[in-house]
């Protein structure tokens, strides 16, 4: 499919079929309104885990499988998932450059996201206490739920969900909008501030589209959720 490759700024056809991002939204809308009632849930969790860990691996498993669900028919049509990721690290230069947009960028999001979820009323909210990780198995888990949230919701959300959205408006700047809401929505264990999240989304969004790359982006969620849980721990 000669679209894949083009140019990631150009409204193209979509890479799967309309059914197939329905699947995909499905996912991850069940996967918000069942973390958003978790809490009235209490025993609700895997058998012989704690809170925390049990939502560690659950949103593992379906981060994973999201991944599974684009992976597959992608390499139907023989297709790699760099078609969505685009770009290269050909030297350590070229990962540096990467390293240090995402860092930069890292400046600018920590503080406006802290802002907003601040005002939004965020640390009102006891259930985001339940995120953070107490033991060094949770620390350890945490981590590895990190890393994969820099790799697979970029590949969701800036990838596949922008280059669908884009290519059925007609318009780049919607695509980066709509993913961005849906990726909002997919945090609804965060409430209110689930708004911060939308406009963490847009950003990484905006990101993607100047670098023509998913990969600053991933750095830059992946040491984002580290940094916070490693900070959370040792406080």
């Amino acid at each position: 499919m000669s679209s894949a490759s083009a140019s990631f700024d150009i409204p193209v056809s979509p890479i799967l079929p309309w059914w197939h991002t329905v699947l995909l939204l499905a996912l991850f809308a069940t996967g918000s309104v069942a973390s958003a009632y978790q809490h009235s849930l209490p025993n609700a969790n895997l058998p012989g885990l704690s809170q925390r860990l049990s939502s560690y691996f659950t949103v593992l498993a379906e981060e994973w499988l999201a991944v599974l669900l684009i992976w597959l028919p992608l390499r139907r049509q023989n297709l790699a998932l760099n078609s969505l990721i685009r770009g290269s690290w050909r030297s350590l230069g070229s990962f540096f450059k990467d390293l240090g947009i995402a860092l930069g960028f890292l400046v600018i999001i920590i503080p406006l996201g802290s802002g907003l979820a601040y005002l939004l009323g965020a640390n009102k909210n006891p259930a985001l206490a339940n995120l953070v990780p107490k033991t060094g198995v949770q620390l350890v888990v945490s981590l590895a739920l990190a890393a994969t949230a820099g790799f697979a919701e970029e590949l969701v959300f800036r990838g596949y969900l922008t280059r669908q959205f884009s290519a059925w408006t007609g318009k780049v700047s919607f695509g980066i909008l709509l993913q961005g809401v849906a990726f909002g929505l997919a945090h609804g264990f965060y409430g209110k501030a689930m708004a911060a999240i939308m406009v963490y989304g847009w950003l990484l969004g905006l990101l993607a589209y100047w670098r023509k790359s998913l990969r600053p982006g991933m750095l830059a969620h992946w040491l984002q959720d580290t940094i916070a849980n490693v900070a959370a721990f040792l406080s």
